[in-house]
């Protein structure tokens, strides 16, 4: 599946991690001497104890974060040498949905989804229409005047996915995407997903949702203590 640091990137694979580590005190570890690849269009599940590395690994894919050791490669470049001034480009091609949302508070529903599209430079009328498109995808059409701090935490977990989509990203990363929503709803959002999986975007959510692995039935990272214990294929095809 993978190849020995230094050697030049797969070009099917949007994300390549070599022997990646990530410490916050000497002799402490999130991740420890990690190595995986994900395909593009490919839909990874993350999944593991809290604790165990899971929202560390994805901090790391969108450069929140810098490695101790090993390398990362998106996109054919090495996160680790990229300068600083080069990594919002590069964010701008990734969709991410962490778990406190960051939303912007003082800007309409429909506002934060339109950031995604500003920032990609798309004209006025065209960000009016994918920003109501995208609300409309997930439920939240009617509220788009409303700001997140009148939302409930599901409501504001759907904006967030709005608007990590918005732009159709190469990657998109969703830790507990689905945490805050019912039943039905998280089925309606997962749905979502897996549909931008399958037209070309490369998905990592990371659940503790086990009835969610089983009824989608992708490949599995499963983490412990910062490793990848197991790394389970999809479970047949068409999956």
């Amino acid at each position: 599946m993978t190849g020995p640091v230094g050697e030049a990137p797969r070009r099917d694979a949007l994300v390549q991690m070599y022997h990646v580590s990530k410490s916050y005190q000497p002799g402490s570890f999130a991740l420890r001497d990690v190595t995986l690849e994900v395909q593009k269009g490919e839909f990874v599940f993350l999944t593991g104890p809290s604790g165990a590395g899971k929202t560390t690994l994805l901090k790391l894919l969108f450069a929140a974060e810098a490695p101790s050791e090993g390398q990362i490669v998106l996109r054919g470049r090495n996160i680790a040498r990229l300068r600083e001034r080069a990594v919002p480009a590069l964010r701008r091609r990734i969709g991410v949905v962490f778990q406190d949302f960051k939303l912007l508070a003082n800007r309409t529903v429909e506002e934060n989804v339109a950031v995604t599209l500003e920032v990609l430079g798309r004209p006025p009328r065209e960000i009016r229409r994918r920003a109501f498109e995208m609300l409309k995808q997930v439920g939240l059409q009617h509220r788009r005047h409303a700001h997140p701090p009148a939302l409930s935490g599901g409501e504001q977990q759907r904006v967030a996915l709005a608007r990590a989509l918005a732009g159709e990203p190469e990657l998109l990363l969703a830790d507990e995407p689905t945490g805050n929503l019912d039943p039905e709803l998280t089925l309606e959002i997962m749905d979502r997903i897996a549909h931008a999986a399958a037209r070309g975007t490369s998905v990592i959510v990371a659940t503790h949702d086990h009835s969610l692995i089983e009824r989608y039935g992708r490949r599995t990272l499963q983490l412990e203590a910062g490793h990848i214990k197991e790394d389970r294929p999809p479970a047949g095809p068409g999956t």
